[in-house]
This record gives C-alpha cells, structure tokens and sequence, in this order.
C-alpha cells in the first residue's frame, strides 16, 4: 500500500509533524510538572500532542543565566523517547546567547526537538544561530524562530526561507510593546489581537511566509490563561481564520483547549476518511464523491485532515488509523 504522505507532495509536507500545542515554563518546577503532564498524555493518547519548550529567556534570572541552563539541561536529560522536549535560548545580542547555544545545544544536541530563538530580525541573526549549532555540534537542531518587531515582520519571509528554520512564532506582547504606544494595551488581549489592523496584519504575514515555504505558523499566547473562553475562541480564530496550524500555551489548564480547537470535527475526520481510502483504490487517480470531483489537490487537503486529527490525539477510524501505525520513517 503506497502512503499519502509518499504520494501528496507538496510545499506543506515538510510542515506536516510539529504537535499543534507548545508549551512554556520557564520556573523548575513547572517545568518538572509540565514534563510529567506530556508523559501522562502521551501515556493518554499514544502520541505526543504537544511539545514542552523549557525557557531560558524569561526564565533565568539576570545573573544566574548560567545556573539556569544547566538546570535546564539536567531536566531535558531525564525526558522519555517519546518526548518532544525544546530550549528557548537568549536572543542572539544577547550576552548569554554563546554560551546558552554551547550548553544546551551541546550536550542535548541529539534529545531535543529544536532550539527557539527569540527577537530574530532577520536572515542574519538566523545565520548566526546556525553557526552556533554548528559549533556545539548541534547540526541537526531545527530553528524555530520568535518574529516579535515590525522589521522582524517585514523579513519574515526571508527568515522562514532559511533551511535550518523549521516554525515561526509570533511574540505578541513584545511587538506591540515595540510600537512606542502606538498600539493600545488592549492590542494583547484575546480579543484585541484580532481586531487591532497592524497586530492582524503581523500574524498574516507571518502565516503567509510560513506556508510559502513549507514552514508552521505558531500562534501567540493569550495571556488570560483562566478564561477558557477566551483560550478557546482564540485558538479557534487563529486556526480557522488566520491559518495558523500551531499554538502557545502558557499554563497547563490552556493545553487541553488548543488541542480540541486545532483538531478536525467527527465530520471532517469522517470525510476525509472516506475520501483517501477511495482515491488509494484507484491508486490517486481522480475520483468522484458525493457528486464532487476530487484529484490529488484535493487529496492533499483531505490527508492534512487525518494529520491534524492524529496530532490532537482525536480517535481515527481503523482505515485511517492504519496509516498512522504503519506510517512511513
């Protein structure tokens, strides 16, 4: 049987893997919780649904940056295999950013996901984070970068080009905080940031550039982190309107949310079922459904479906559930 993923190429393939949720914590025992929690889910649901990111930027303390890192380091070890576990180094001007990439990316090189570097403003703070993997020996890492200034907007399409980078994230708070007070406080709420023109225009931007190169859009947090309806319809407006296919969360209780918000509906999962065991009959070659011609443009769209399904730990049906059990690499 020849896999979707070996047939319906295309510039989102390479996108495809990346859980929907990132979680930060940048305190140690939240990280031990936030640990324990992907175990206990992966235990749940039989894959990992989101990626825990232990942080460095805003989680050391001015001075103890050093201290912090090892800290981090000795809790990434402990991960189990299944794990997707990542570092939010400094920010490359930052004075800590060598010596951050040297630890982390040098010691844990071959356990971590990837490597978040924040305040990038262009190709070259990317190129110089590469050389830095490099140096600790790290060349596997993926790069996700933070797009968090109106500069960093305006080359985010060069920035998602780059080979190493594998997501953009938008930084919500430090870009509007970046305008002098040109935009309101009320632009880094849950709804403001989808009403205010230049904070919407960010995030398009930066979902655009990610889909032109085959890269994950990740959404930006939203910081009333005990209001599930605000989590929810968020995660929804920036899954459903603005084509992000990834998302913060910053308190454990924001997880669950992201998840049932980026997943498909029984519905769509039912649909595309039917639709990829149907073109796999006839080999790929277009078919009719429901009165409705379908090819492998379609095709493409409909496996995107079950992907997503699978990432946010939704029950498939057994035909396609085969492909995630025997799924290729």
């Amino acid at each position: 049987m020849t896999h979707p993923r070996e047939v319906l190429l295309g510039a989102q393939a390479a996108a495809a893997f990346l859980p929907v949720c990132d979680h930060y914590s940048g305190v140690e025992a939240r990280m031990r919780k936030s640990l324990q929690l992907q175990a206990e889910m992966i235990e749940e649901f039989g894959a990992c649904v989101f990626d825990v990111t232990l942080d460095c930027e805003d989680g050391a303390p001015v001075g103890g940056e050093a201290d912090h890192a090892a800290m981090v380091v000795s809790l990434a070890a402990l991960a189990g295999d299944k794990a997707r576990v990542a570092v939010r180094v400094h920010a490359v001007g930052h004075p800590a950013f060598d010596s951050d990439m040297a630890v982390i990316a040098g010691k844990l090189g071959n356990q971590l996901s990837h490597i978040m570097v924040p305040k990038v403003e262009s190709i070259d703070d990317v190129i110089k984070a590469e050389q830095a993997l490099l140096a600790a020996s790290a060349g596997n890492l993926p790069l996700h970068v933070l797009i968090e200034s109106p500069l960093a907007v305006r080359n985010a399409f060069d920035i998602a080009a780059h080979p190493r980078v594998q997501s953009l994230s938008f930084g919500l708070m430090d870009f509007v905080s970046s305008h002098g007070g040109a935009i309101p406080a009320d632009g880094m709420d849950s709804q403001g940031q989808f009403t205010h023109p230049l904070v919407v225009r960010a995030k398009l931007e930066i979902a655009s550039a990610c889909h032109a190169y085959g890269k994950v859009p990740s959404h930006c947090v939203v910081t009333e982190f005990n209001d599930a309806t605000a989590m929810t319809l968020a995660a929804r407006r920036a899954s459903r309107e603005l084509g992000y296919t990834r998302m913060w969360s910053i308190h454990p209780n924001q997880i669950r949310f992201i998840l049932a918000a980026f997943a498909p509906s029984e519905d769509e999962i039912g649909n595309a079922t039917k639709i990829i065991a149907a073109a796999a009959l006839v080999d790929w070659a277009p078919i009719s459904f429901d009165g409705k011609l379908h090819d492998r443009a379609s095709y493409r769209y409909f496996w995107q479906v079950l992907e997503r399904a699978h990432q946010t730990g939704r029950t498939l049906p057994p035909d396609a559930q085969t492909y995630f059990t025997d799924a290729p690499g």
